[in-house]
């Protein structure tokens, strides 16, 4: 994520928190960009316990014997297949990538590690020439293949044919796909791949990633939980708590109307909305907060109702008769146009005012 750098101890204390909710590989990092970078690498890889945990390497033999002193369990090679990055960006051609392919995909196979291959900017390459790429790479050796949308450019149809036409033209080996939020559908296409026959999903914490982001991990696993009725190991009462460590260690706030995770994600209003929710939260909310580690929660505002104030009164310990009901809600709406944020603090204040008018009426 541009702008984002983290030490060592906070990429182990990711990975740690990684691990401990259930995911099967993480990728620790590029182990060929610095000297700090691949012992953080090789902490993660030592103290990991059950996830793979994978190094980036560009197609080049240097890079793969960066990730294998990392230790690393698999090494991720990529390599462009797009005509435009061939030409403008590594200035070779189409042969000559499919060469380097074999050479560094064997050369990895050969160290005991396994070996994922990516055509860097897949959605944007000649179809054919795509799948004999891939082709090249599970010959020499790779164990899965990822299909990545570079610039972010699919739509869930082109999606699930790209997907689609690579299996049925591929040998059978895992398929992931990563995709890019340029347009604000990496959750889209990735629950598209899923469901049209992908294997993995390649996937960031809050979308934190280059320029827009990559698709979210707790909306992706949220997606395929609950709207395919697919199962992964990600244990999803960790997403809420992993988001807000990546959004500390990051220095990056969750945006508040954030999918699943997002202080709003459960948070309710509408005075019918609310009314609904404490009658049978399934009325305005598609998962139980608490599944994912989030929470419930009624905000007091403009357009409250009745209901909202009295449910507020009632957590606080204090009997919402219909007089101070009234009263309170009359004056959460003045507050909320005046931008003041009703919390419990301001609530009580408003109680004690009410408490104390009602005593001066008795006295008179």
């Amino acid at each position: 994520m541009p702008g984002v750098a983290l030490s060592p101890g906070e990429k182990l204390q990711i990975a740690l928190a990684l691990d401990e909710a259930g995911v099967d590989m993480i990728e620790a990092g590029f182990a060929a960009v610095s000297r700090d970078e691949k012992m953080a690498i090789r902490q993660i890889s030592k103290e990991v316990s059950t996830a793979k945990v994978v190094s980036l390497a560009r197609m080049s033999k240097a890079d793969v014997d960066a990730a294998l002193d990392a230790d690393v369990d698999m090494v991720h090679v990529f390599i462009a297949t797009s005509d435009i990055h061939l030409k403008y960006k590594l200035g070779i051609s189409r042969e000559e990538a499919l060469r380097r392919i074999e050479e560094v995909v064997s050369y990895a196979k050969s160290h005991g590690v396994e070996v994922l291959f990516s055509a860097e900017d897949a959605t944007r390459s000649d179809l054919e020439y795509l799948a004999e790429a891939y082709r090249r790479a599970v010959e020499a050796g790779a164990d899965e293949i990822n299909v990545p949308d570079t610039v972010g450019v699919m739509t869930p149809s082109r999606m699930a044919y790209l997907v689609r036409y690579l299996k049925e033209r591929l040998p059978p080996v895992p398929m992931h796909v990563h995709c890019h939020d340029d347009f604000g559908m990496a959750v889209a296409n990735t629950v598209t791949a899923i469901e049209n026959g992908a294997d993995v999903a390649q996937v960031v914490v809050n979308n934190f990633g280059e320029r827009a982001g990559n698709a979210a991990l707790e909306e992706v696993v949220a997606a395929v939980h609950y709207l395919l009725g697919l199962r992964t190991n990600v244990k999803l009462e960790k997403l809420y708590g992993l988001s807000q460590l990546v959004s500390k260690l990051f220095g990056v706030p969750v945006p508040p109307n954030k999918a699943v995770v997002g202080e709003n994600a459960f948070s309710h209003e509408a005075g019918i909305h609310v009314h609904g929710v404490l009658n049978n939260p399934f009325t305005y909310e598609p998962m139980r907060p608490e599944d994912v580690g989030n929470k419930r929660r009624i905000v007091l505002g403009k357009h409250s109702g009745r209901h909202s104030v009295a449910w507020a009164l009632k957590n606080m310990g204090v009997e919402p008769s219909d007089e101070l009901v009234d009263y309170v809600l009359d004056a959460v709406k003045e507050l909320a146009v005046r931008k003041v944020r009703v919390d419990e603090v301001v609530l009580r204040e408003l109680v004690n005012r009410y408490n104390r008018g009602v005593s001066a009426t008795h006295a008179v």
